[in-house]
């Protein structure tokens, strides 16, 4: 069993005051007790070894004085608690007081019976330490295994989110890459294309260049046979007319001749 410290307050000023007991007439027994300090430091199933701290205040002192005692008597209520009283001190100081000796251990008995009583409903209050300590552990058990279920959960959603960025950032590289590929690939075609449409702009421009230089020769070549057209049918227009005026010279000259 584990050590237990427990105080039982009864009050500083607080007496108990016993004027008709167990057949006492005019007898007044007033018991000071500030509190009782109980060790039990070691327990045995059949037995007990306890030791016993009271403090207790004294009318001719004004403080309180701590008196270590080894109790000298257990009184057993029942089989199944043992609460431990300094009986034999309580029976000499009531007789010292002028009690008589059964008297006396009728009123310690009394008093035992009622500490008993009152022990056992504050024990009844509270918590034991093996209980507290039992409740720690399963507290910090449970706290523990709080605390690894949380940091397992957040590795897990950590992972997962890293898991999840992962993907998305090769999701991005793919879209990435697939992108630049067909930009590259528009831009690749449209460069073919423009190239293919100014080697048929430029064959285009030859063929026009080689027409226009053959008509333009052609036109030469006319022009210049019409010239020369021209000018023979000039010198034959020039003829004729030289002809035509001498043989209008001679029918004029015959005519003369023959009207003279």
């Amino acid at each position: 069993m584990a050590v237990v410290k427990r105080v039982v307050p009864l009050g500083v000023n607080y007496g108990i005051s016993l004027s008709k007991l167990g057949g006492i007439n005019n007898v007044a027994i007033n018991v000071p007790a500030a509190s009782l300090l109980v060790n039990r430091s070691q327990c045995i199933a059949d037995g007990y070894n306890f030791k016993f701290y009271s403090l207790y205040s004294s009318k001719s002192s004004a403080h309180y004085k701590f008196d270590y005692r080894q109790m000298s008597q257990m009184v057993k209520l029942d089989s199944k608690r043992a609460f431990l009283v300094d009986t034999l001190a309580m029976v000499r100081r009531l007789e010292a007081q002028g009690v008589p000796s059964k008297q006396a251990e009728a009123i310690t008995s009394a008093i035992t019976e009622v500490l008993n009583g009152s022990l056992e409903n504050i024990a009844n209050s509270f918590v034991s330490l093996a209980e507290m300590q039992k409740s720690d552990l399963v507290q910090e058990a449970n706290l523990s295994k709080f605390k690894s279920l949380l940091q397992n959960s957040q590795e897990n959603h950590l992972s997962l989110l890293q898991h999840e960025t992962e993907k998305f950032r090769n999701d991005i590289e793919k879209v990435r890459t697939e992108l630049r590929y067909e930009i590259d690939k528009l831009t690749a075609g449209q460069r073919l294309d423009l190239n293919l449409e100014r080697g048929s702009i430029r064959d285009e421009l030859a063929k026009q260049s080689t027409g226009t230089t053959y008509l333009t020769n052609k036109l030469d070549r006319e022009i210049h046979a019409m010239r020369a057209q021209l000018e023979a049918g000039k010198y034959e227009v020039i003829k004729y007319c030289i002809g035509s005026l001498v043989s209008i010279s001679a029918v004029g000259l015959a005519v003369l001749r023959l009207y003279a």
